[in-house]
């Protein structure tokens, strides 16, 4: 029979399902570190620039170079986190990563030269690079099931997306009301978020045996190989090839999409506002719902059609009319809807394909090498997509739309039936 007390949470449970959640008992307080951890990012993201240009004396130009340097000096984290992933597992990598978070924030306030910028940037952006490799591998832990994991990528993009984009919110306000004052209490409360996603992690305890590979320590000749295993392994290597172009296109709405609204179309300023707006939201209120709808179907599949629906999506901003009128304005907004939609489909497959497609023994090296797409795409996307445009409005949308085409095609190739564990 049936409990008056057990109704409430199997209700729970069906609602859960239908809107394609994980089983979440168990689990709060991770859901609360991805969370608090984008709303930190959300906090700062948008306000980097600004806030070194209003509490130094470095010029602006020397103000991106810095930062520029910064991420490329953090380059080689993917590759020297694997190893510790493997050897300690995910949960105290991720704990550590937040710590370098907080350390590298708290540092804002000392940053008064060019190298003490870059140094702060290294700190930063080497602990989110260190804490979304270990992600993936968070995610095998709170899955029930392999067949749940996506559902927990899928939450985990709207966890993303719906705390970048209140942290955005908070801070421009405090910045509007308190100026300069404002950004320093805004760099404060952000290592502080840092700090508390730390605590929360470090106090999680996963309530199932791990799913998929889990990072833990394995000696022998088979893991002695490390890297050259990983990099032997042919289909892991497409896919990672796949996400590089995927990167490349997740990076248009930070950095070409304003330059091309304003500059080349002509429109409006506001309106690259609501463009990103519109992406954090729809982002944010369906991506569980709408992959729970497409998780029957072959994972490389899924994947394919989202590298397809993006390159669309960017063939479709290639063919916004000049002038800034309402066409141009409407054709932007299906555009950036389309862009959206393969974010929805093609994110959580990808990850999920990455931890599939993974030895069990090297979970950690393999998540190095899949982050290292994001690493050289994120450093990567600034230079290329800026330089194409300076050669025409249409050559960097043919070129990512290319780019979403042939990995469509590689994606294609992949196995997302692969035995896990085999390689």
């Amino acid at each position: 029979m049936t409990t008056r007390t057990d109704r409430p949470a199997g209700v729970r449970r069906r609602t859960g399902s239908r809107l394609g959640l994980p089983e979440l008992t168990g689990h709060g307080r991770l859901v609360g570190a991805n969370l608090i951890d984008s709303l930190g990012t959300g906090l700062v993201l948008a306000f980097t620039v600004v806030y070194f240009a209003r509490t130094t004396s470095v010029p602006l130009a020397r103000i991106g170079t810095a930062l520029s340097l910064g991420r490329l000096l953090a380059l080689p984290v993917p590759a020297l986190v694997g190893p510790l992933l493997d050897r300690y597992g995910p949960r105290r990598v991720a704990v550590a990563a937040n710590l370098v978070c907080a350390a590298g924030f708290l540092g804002f306030p000392a940053a008064r030269s060019l190298w003490s910028i870059v140094l702060t940037q290294l700190v930063v952006q080497g602990g989110t690079t260190a804490y979304w490799t270990a992600s993936r591998s968070l995610v095998s832990l709170a899955a029930s099931s392999p067949l749940e994991r996506p559902r927990w990528f899928g939450l985990v993009s709207a966890l993303r997306n719906t705390g970048m984009g209140l942290g955005a919110v908070v801070s421009s306000a405090t910045v509007d009301v308190a100026g300069v004052a404002g950004l320093r209490a805004v760099v404060v409360a952000n290592a502080a978020t840092f700090v508390v996603a730390a605590w929360l992690i470090a106090t999680w305890s996963p309530t199932r045996s791990p799913t998929g590979p889990v990072s833990s320590k394995v000696d022998g000749p088979s893991c002695q190989s490390g890297y050259r295993t990983v990099l032997r392994d042919s289909a892991y290597l497409r896919l990672v090839a796949a996400n590089l172009a995927y990167v490349l296109g997740a990076m248009t709405p930070s950095v070409l999409l304003a330059v091309y609204v304003t500059g080349s179309v002509r429109a409006p300023a506001w309106l690259v506002g609501v463009l990103l707006a519109l992406n954090t939201a729809v982002v944010a209120t369906s991506q569980t719902a709408v992959y729970r709808l497409l998780e029957r179907h072959r994972l490389s599949r899924i994947a394919a059609a989202g590298l397809v629906v993006d390159a669309a999506a960017f063939l479709m901003f290639a063919l916004v009319p000049t002038g800034g009128g309402a066409v141009a304005c409407a054709v932007l907004v299906t555009a950036m809807l389309v862009f959206t939609a393969a974010e929805v489909v093609g994110s959580p497959s990808l990850n999920e394909l990455s931890v599939r497609l993974s030895a069990r023994h090297l979970q950690g090296r393999y998540q190095a090498v899949y982050q290292m797409s994001w690493a050289v795409g994120g450093a990567l996307a600034p230079a290329a997509l800026t330089g194409l445009l300076t050669l025409g409005p249409l050559w960097p949308w043919i070129a990512l739309a290319l780019g979403g085409a042939a990995a469509a095609a590689l994606a294609l190739t992949l196995d997302g039936r692969r035995a896990e564990g085999a390689v």
